[in-house]
């Protein structure tokens, strides 16, 4: 899976990102903070950006999100598989709604309980994989 159909907001680091050799999700889920650092160094990209990429990566390999789904956790203020497995199927809706409204989509909201269970239960699984 690559990094095809991404905000232009991030047309900078996706460029670093290609020119250093990581060409998919999966390369940017094992970079660890300074690894982003030396990427935006002496380039456009900036290490903020770079780190909202990698959190879309976690979720994207290892709970098997969509690009657009990751996006709205992160834009949402859940940031980690760590985050989301402490969460509620509740909470996660509560906040990924509270996002969707101020954006005032006008649309029925993208979560159900079901599918904000389904996340959170493989947030836990992967967490758990993870500390092992």
């Amino acid at each position: 899976m690559d990094f095809e159909g991404l905000s232009t907001h991030f047309q900078d680091e996706v460029r670093q990102l290609k020119s250093k050799g990581f060409k998919n999700w999966e390369s940017l889920v094992s970079l660890q903070d300074k690894d982003l650092y030396v990427l935006a160094q002496k380039s456009r990209a900036t290490t903020r950006n770079l780190k909202i990429l990698r959190g879309m990566a976690s979720f994207i390999c290892q709970i098997n999100l969509t690009q657009s789904e990751a996006a709205l956790l992160l834009h949402a203020g859940i940031a980690s598989l760590n985050s989301l497995s402490s969460l509620t199927p509740s909470q996660v809706i509560e906040r990924t709604g509270r996002l969707e409204r101020q954006l005032n989509l006008g649309r029925k909201p993208y979560l159900d309980i079901r599918v904000a269970k389904k996340w959170v239960e493989n947030a836990k699984r992967a967490n758990s994989e993870l500390t092992q």
